[in-house]
């Protein structure tokens, strides 16, 4: 389907997940994805799963929208940038985002008041990023409690930990942090194993993302997709469930002890605490 942005006068694929019965009013879930080619379609492992559980996840495809809209950002108004012809109403709603989609899910609470929870994995806006890397800003005017999680990897070569550290710093509201072990950037997409080979192997994009050849580890080093998988679709539902659903359990396990319940099903993490 097309969803036409009147404030910007264009129109951007969306795909959509539902689920196959739903029960009363679902939540809906936007999705961000990376600034890469894959879109929407890159993250089915992730919004197949949110559907059965009772999420519909939108997915706008923004893939050619990278540095321009972000210049064009700074000039617009609030009401512009939020585009209120968007009424999302009365169903709850989260978003989750990778990495640019990252970014995108952590300033959208910024201007988006509908917005309830956030879910962001390997996000973009640290204060330094690495060359090549989009030196975006995240402002953190939310003037509300948006419950978050954000889901980083060990050994992201794109976007290192301390830069993940500071970002969950300076997140607003209540929060948490789980730290996937062997793991690269490439963990948070479908068909791991081999895109993470693809961006390794190959010559890079830009001249100065060189460093990801010189870099990266081989796959076969790093944990494996069905446990990267696991480890966001498991961690992603709950998060949702617990503030969207207000759901006990969901809130009992995040709660707990979450590297163990974790190490139990074969994925090594790790809970950050905030500074």
């Amino acid at each position: 389907m097309q969803a036409f942005d009147t404030v910007r006068n264009r129109s951007f694929p969306c795909d959509m997940w539902r689920p196959t019965e739903p029960v009363g009013v679902c939540p809906i879930i936007l999705l961000s994805h990376s600034s890469g080619g894959s879109g929407p379609r890159g993250y089915t492992f992730l919004t197949n799963h949110l559907a059965s559980h009772g999420y519909i996840v939108a997915g706008l495809n923004h893939s050619e929208l990278v540095a321009p809209e972000l210049e064009r950002r700074e000039s617009e108004t609030p009401e512009q940038r939020a585009a209120p012809e968007a009424r999302l109403e009365p169903a709850p709603v989260g978003i989750v985002g990778h990495s640019f989609g990252g970014w995108t899910a952590l300033a959208s609470p910024d201007v988006l008041h509908q917005i309830r929870a956030v879910v962001a994995l390997a996000p973009g806006g640290s204060s330094n990023p690495r060359p090549g890397i989009l030196p975006a800003k995240l402002a953190f005017k939310w003037g509300r409690d948006v419950p978050t999680l954000v889901l980083v990897a060990d050994n992201d070569v794109c976007l290192p930990l301390d830069g993940m550290y500071e970002i969950f710093d300076r997140i607003p509201a209540a929060k948490r942090m789980v730290v996937l072990r062997h793991a690269d950037h490439m963990h948070f997409m479908d068909n791991v194993e081999q895109l993470h080979e693809a961006v390794r192997t190959s010559p890079p994009w830009i001249p100065e993302l060189d460093y990801l050849q010189q870099e990266m580890r081989p796959i076969a080093e790093l944990c494996t997709g069905e446990q990267s998988h696991l480890f966001v679709r498991g961690l992603t539902v709950a998060h949702f469930d617990a503030v969207l659903k207000q759901n006990d359990e969901a809130r009992r396990f995040l709660a707990g002890d979450i590297q163990a319940e974790l190490a139990s099903r074969g994925v090594e993490a790790f809970v950050h605490s905030a500074a």
